[in-house]
């Protein structure tokens, strides 16, 4: 048995990478099978597209904020919210553009150590699509 304390982990700043914007994340767990993160998304931030070999969930804690997959709508959400996104499949996911948001990631990790294959950065015209 191993116990985590919380805040054993740091609080990172979101690879520019990976996110438009300013986004923060809390490590909950990182392993050896399953990544829980929070991750904390200021107004306008965003995820790059990406897909993860498992899938993934995420639910809002707080705030609100848009998801998308790769030739859907964007949908609003908000805290309470929980979306899942199928293994493979192409997506982005962040705050809206007039306030924070804060979610839960949830994802299975691979045996080769990956649990993410990152694309572009999703661009303003993307975001701001209706």
């Amino acid at each position: 048995m191993e116990v985590i304390r919380p805040h054993q982990h740091a609080t990172q700043r979101g690879p520019a990478e990976w996110f438009t914007g300013d986004v923060y994340i809390d490590p909950i767990t990182t392993g050896p099978h399953v990544k829980l993160l929070s991750v904390h998304f200021t107004p306008g931030a965003r995820t790059a597209w990406h897909k993860h070999p498992f899938g993934q969930t995420i639910h809002v804690t707080e705030g609100s904020g848009l998801a998308q997959s790769r030739g859907g709508r964007i949908e609003p959400i908000r805290a309470g919210d929980t979306v899942h996104f199928e293994p493979g499949e192409e997506h982005w996911h962040g705050a809206d553009s007039a306030n924070f948001m804060t979610h839960l990631a949830m994802q299975e990790i691979a045996d080769d150590g990956s649990d993410a294959i990152w694309g572009d950065h999703v661009t303003d015209a993307e975001y701001t699509q209706r």
